[in-house]
């Protein structure tokens, strides 16, 4: 079966092979069904658009997290691209401000497939015999491994920073989404300092969220320092339902490597 896929954005993840889509059809697309993949709610309307212009090519369907769509068994290279990999759906956490657990559940180990970026919401969730397995699955990759979905700075045990270690990542996120957890992120640094993971090329990276209601600007770039002077790399992640321009001017800031990289020069005098 010819499935072409249809995306209203296109970012790093987003597949690039001969049947992916970013605009409208042409005289030439035939196919047996058209997907419209959205991840984002603020593309939906886009999205729809492209929807009633694809449905004269062949039958559709239209979905993604922004439809809330559950996730099914991970397809590599189908809706993100080759190298991207999801082992696990679902998260045990139900965090106020996570669509995650409302759309997927709790956790959903899934078949493990080959990939070296993990996408997974919560892999320090699933059991050890799947982490371990994940593990040997990216140790067999020719791409140095990636844990850019996250990995819960509470959930960071000795053993899966040794098997970090030998992994040698390119890179690994934490993060740091409401106070409580500070304390988990401050011991995770000194177990993946032991492990000689924080390092000044930046490994490790932390998600933090800010503007959320009742947060200020002065609270979010106090957590943004705690975040450097534990020796890791902040990125600034804004509240989904913010829209003020001025909190997306202060998240721009804190996200670009290059200003975060010079303020974390200047605060703990990284060379």
């Amino acid at each position: 079966m010819k499935i072409i896929r249809v995306f209203p954005r296109k970012t790093k993840a987003t597949p690039d092979d001969n049947g992916a889509r970013f605009g409208m059809p042409d005289l030439f697309d035939e196919a047996d069904e058209v997907h419209i993949s959205c991840t984002f709610t603020d593309d939906k309307a886009k999205a729809e658009k492209l929807a009633t212009a694809w449905k004269y090519v062949a039958p559709l369907k239209i979905g993604g997290p922004a439809y809330d769509d559950n996730g099914g068994e991970f397809i590599p290279g189908m809706y993100i691209k080759k190298g991207y990999v999801i082992t696990s759906r679902g998260c045990p956490n139900n965090c106020w401000f996570c669509y995650t657990w409302k759309r997927e559940g709790n956790i959903r180990e899934l078949e493990i497939k080959d990939g070296f970026n993990v996408l997974d919401s919560n892999l320090l969730a699933c059991s050890e015999q799947h982490i371990i397995r994940v593990f040997a699955m990216l140790k067999r990759q020719s791409e140095k491994a990636q844990f850019t979905g996250g990995l819960e700075a509470k959930r960071l045990e000795a053993w899966h920073c040794k098997k970090l270690s030998e992994l040698k990542p390119v890179c690994i996120y934490l993060a740091y989404d409401t106070a409580d957890d500070y304390e988990p992120l401050r011991q995770s640094a000194r177990l993946l300092k032991e492990y000689g993971l924080i390092k000044s090329s930046h490994i490790v990276n932390c998600y933090v969220l800010i503007g959320y209601p009742e947060d200020t600007f002065e609270a979010a770039e106090k957590r943004l320092k705690q975040v450097i002077q534990l020796g890791i790399m902040p990125m600034a992640m804004l509240y989904n339902e913010k829209k003020d321009i001025l909190w997306k001017r202060f998240q721009r800031e804190w996200a670009n490597k290059t200003i975060v990289g010079s303020k974390m020069k200047k605060t703990i005098g990284e060379k």
